[in-house]
């Protein structure tokens, strides 16, 4: 063998034991920090088991992000989706939610971050009349930021009630319009709560309820039960807010109403925040 064979010979290198580039963690020069990088819009199966409930399958779409310092080039996309992957399997509760936001901020090696996950919820819900049972789906987010001060975690719930107009009441010889309407509730969690009675304490004030199946005999219960407490989207968040305030589990919130109207080609809004 030559000079130059045994040249080539010594430059193979097993390709197993190359150093593959780290470019994410290289030096930004432009020293500028980022507030929010990472994913969104990632669904993924959870097993998610709130305060007071039975453990329920769903599936969430998520939002994961970390603050980027000024000299460091890009984050490790990778690692999200492997902390969704390795939470696998686990029953997901408020404590776990923190959990995972925690260990986020390590494996990322971030000094703040947050996570989001939307998902549909559902609890069943027994007719007025009737007794049938049936399932009401209401959408939960769930959203936590953390830093060296801690978490702020916040949980959000899109409620679909029955509204009916007490102007329109007022002023006809008969009949009222009504329409469905969606109450929002952004409430800080200062505690555990049970979703069921955030939920049944914002459904009380709406001029009635909704049911996901009704019999004849029930048709005629939620009728009559709106026509005999109408409410204006004012009215509406205002109650809602008298609601939220007696409940010690919950901080600050945002209490938002819109009723799609049922006579005109646009919607009531209202919202408080506290």
């Amino acid at each position: 063998m030559n000079t130059r064979d045994k040249g080539l010979e010594n430059a193979v290198v097993n390709p197993i034991d190359q150093a593959i580039p780290d470019v994410q963690s290289s030096i930004d020069t432009r020293h500028i920090a980022i507030q929010s990088v990472g994913i969104r819009s990632v669904k993924y199966p959870v097993l998610i088991a709130l305060e007071g409930q039975k453990p329920m399958p769903s599936v969430a779409e998520f939002e994961m992000t970390v603050f980027l310092p000024a000299d460091q080039k890009g984050t490790h996309m990778s690692r999200f989706v492997a902390l969704l992957e390795e939470s696998q399997g686990n029953t997901l509760t408020v404590e776990g939610f923190r959990a995972m936001l925690a260990d986020m901020l390590q494996r990322l090696d971030a000094p703040s971050g947050r996570i989001k996950m939307s998902l549909p919820y559902f609890l069943s819900k027994v007719a007025p009349i009737s007794g049938v049972s049936s399932l009401m789906d209401y959408q939960l987010t769930l959203e936590g930021s953390a830093n060296s001060e801690g978490q702020d975690i916040h949980l959000t719930v899109v409620v679909p009630v029955t509204s009916l107009c007490p102007c329109s009441k007022k002023i006809s010889e008969y009949g009222a319009h009504n329409q469905r309407s969606h109450v929002t509730a952004r409430v800080q969690l200062k505690n555990n709560i049970d979703i069921a009675k955030l939920i049944q304490a914002i459904e009380q004030q709406a001029s009635c309820e909704l049911w996901g199946l009704l019999k004849r005999p029930d048709e005629k219960y939620v009728t009559e039960r709106a026509y005999d407490n109408p409410k204006f989207v004012e009215d509406l968040v205002r109650d809602v807010a008298i609601a939220l305030n007696k409940l010690e589990e919950v901080g600050q919130y945002t209490v938002e109403a819109e009723n799609f109207e049922s006579i005109h080609n646009h919607s009531a809004y209202a919202r408080i925040d506290r």
